[in-house]
């Protein structure tokens, strides 16, 4: 089974979707620390009531998780042994880029030759799967 075009972009929104809210997620959950309770019980009540009022978090939260609703429907018609790699590695691809846009700062030499090399390696992960002739 080759490679689609259609997987291959429908991977690339699961990437974006999860790794481009992720820096927006931990932007949103600032002064989780600061919740205090009598027991882990009220403690962890408070937290979700925190998380659930604030816009700032749920919305990446949403679109985070309609991520992983894309990526359950992609896998009907595509391979998991190119799936996973593809969503997984282009999800820290998009954290990088998206970080930079929040004002975390630009990536350092590291951070773009890790994306260099995640990108290198989808590129051989699909050249691979799509070089078959069933």
């Amino acid at each position: 089974m080759s490679v689609s075009v259609d997987s291959l972009l429908w991977l690339t929104l699961v990437g974006f979707l999860w790794g481009g809210t992720n820096p927006f997620l931990k932007k949103g959950a600032t002064g989780m620390d600061k919740v205090e309770g009598n027991n882990i019980i009220a403690r962890l009540w408070k937290e979700v009531y925190l998380l659930l009022l604030n816009w700032k978090y749920m919305i990446p939260f949403l679109l985070n998780q309609s991520g992983s609703v894309v990526y359950f429907l992609t896998l009907q018609n595509t391979e998991m042994s190119v799936a996973v790699p593809i969503a997984n590695s282009l999800t820290f691809v998009f954290t990088a880029i998206s970080g930079w846009f929040l004002s975390e700062g630009i990536p350092n030499a590291k951070t773009f030759i890790g994306i260099a090399l995640v990108l290198s390696g989808i590129s051989l992960c699909v050249f691979e799967k799509s070089s078959y002739t069933a």
